[in-house]
């Protein structure tokens, strides 16, 4: 059985038991989320699929980290002008343990 959720502007293709790194949610460790924008559900050959969204489904997950991704850097150049600028970005992440979908 696995689920298309969306989060973060992205989706992803989660099955219980699985780890996933989504853009940025609020809690602590440990805290259990559940994800409602469920778009897809799948359990062998029963495909259920949203427009955009199943109503009543939901995935529930188990906040296991809040980090930092690696630096990204940002140059920015204009050739001959004396112009340069270097920036560095880590985006913020949380990481989550899937523990159930429920239709």
């Amino acid at each position: 059985m696995y689920a298309i959720i969306r989060t973060g502007g992205k989706q992803y293709q989660v099955e219980p038991g699985t780890r996933v790194r989504v853009e940025k949610l609020a809690g602590e460790i440990g805290a259990t989320v559940e994800l409602t924008d469920v778009l897809l559900v799948a359990d062998g050959d029963d495909i259920k699929v949203g427009q955009p969204v199943l109503d009543g489904a939901k995935v529930t997950a188990q906040i296991v980290e809040q980090g930092k991704d690696k630096k990204v850097i940002v140059f920015k150049k204009k050739r001959r002008k004396g112009y340069r600028v270097k920036k560095g970005h880590r985006q913020l992440f949380t990481a989550l343990e899937i523990k159930d979908i429920a239709v």
